[in-house]
């Protein structure tokens, strides 16, 4: 590369990068995992929750723990009807009447 140009425009761009919080880095794997690798480095650059559940669960794999109970319980209590005073009841109706 020793063209300024492109020289100057790698620069910018991983310079752009790291102002978003992206860094480079060398690592060693196996060939085979060369794709995982990229498609999992790829995921976990994504803004929105994909990349923080991917994160997690890759934690917890690495780490060796088990999920934590309750997480049904906590995604409920998070809903945004919490504290709404919803009528569920419904009214009991005996049905029509049918001549067979």
């Amino acid at each position: 590369m020793s063209n300024s140009a492109q020289k100057r425009a790698i620069e910018n761009y991983r310079s752009r990068l790291t102002k978003r919080g992206i860094v480079r880095f060398e690592l060693q794997a196996l060939e085979s995992d060369r794709d995982l690798i990229r498609t999992l480095a790829r995921k976990l650059i994504e803004e929105g929750s994909e990349g923080a559940t991917i994160r997690r669960t890759v934690q917890q794999a690495i780490s060796g723990e088990s999920p934590k109970c309750g997480g049904i319980l906590t995604a409920l209590r998070r809903s945004p009807l919490v504290g709404a005073d919803l009528d569920l009841l419904r009214p009991h109706e005996d049905g029509r009447s049918v001549d067979l």
